[in-house]
């Protein structure tokens, strides 16, 4: 049983046979098989990935000329320019993540293949992360630099992205999957988004905030890895029940 791009999944159910515990496809093997497969179809629309890093670049550049182009207060506003950055681009890319399957059928077939609904949700938001965010992640210290932030705030910037962008992830992948085949699903999806990521955009940014003014930065980041972790604990949960309430 594959979950490869391009396959068609059947469960032995769907077959007319009952599905055993030895017929359902390991937990580990689905999130891989269903993360390879999201990563082919990311890299066959390169377009809509480079919308992100441009959206991202756009939004960081634009700040400077609507705010003031002083060096000392964009240094100083930084961490929040790219944090906001980060999060509106981000929110570019989370109705694809499970509106096109859910569009030609294939999450349905998801949904009803002999595997863990849990772990094919995981696979799919790994690869959600891994084709948008963590680029994001990798641009954001040259937004910083650009912006005039110093070496050890930039190193505090990069943590807090790489902790708080799994938590927008899934957040962002039980709110597009409570939003599937709504009208206006996009705006919607924003809605319900935004005001859920506010405390981890507070965690982020006051990271690097902190260290530019001569703090620690450990508490942010504690707080924002305790969020990493709850949220890849529950996500998957959350999220899966979200897709089965969808076809319902």
């Amino acid at each position: 049983m594959s979950l490869s791009t391009g396959s068609t999944l059947r469960s032995p159910a769907a077959a007319g046979a009952p599905v055993t515990a030895a017929a359902r496809l390991p937990a580990l093997l689905a999130l891989r098989q269903t993360c390879a497969r999201d990563l082919a179809l990311a890299l066959r629309s390169r377009a809509e990935v480079a919308l992100v890093l441009v959206f991202f670049a756009l939004v960081v550049t634009l700040f400077p000329l609507g705010v003031s182009p002083e060096p000392v207060l964009l240094a100083r506003i930084a961490p929040g320019i790219a944090w906001v950055a980060a999060l509106l681009s981000s929110l570019l890319a989370l109705p694809r993540l499970f509106a096109l399957d859910h569009a030609d059928g294939s999450l349905e077939q998801l949904v009803l293949a002999p595997a863990s609904l849990p772990a094919i949700v995981a696979g799919k938001v790994l690869a959600h992360w891994l084709a948008t965010s963590l680029p994001l992640v990798l641009l954001a210290p040259l937004a910083g630099a650009a912006l005039g932030m110093p070496a050890d705030a930039l190193a505090a910037l990069t943590a807090g992205l790489v902790l708080g962008t799994p938590a927008l992830a899934w957040i962002g992948a039980v709110c597009a999957a409570l939003t599937l085949g709504s009208r206006g699903g996009g705006a919607l999806l924003a809605l319900l988004v935004l005001p859920l990521a506010v405390p981890i955009l507070i965690f982020g940014a006051g990271a690097a905030e902190s260290v530019t003014m001569g703090l620690g930065a450990q508490a942010h980041l504690s707080l924002l890895a305790a969020g990493c972790l709850a949220s890849s604990v529950l996500g998957p949960f959350a999220t899966a029940l979200a897709v089965r309430i969808a076809y319902e």
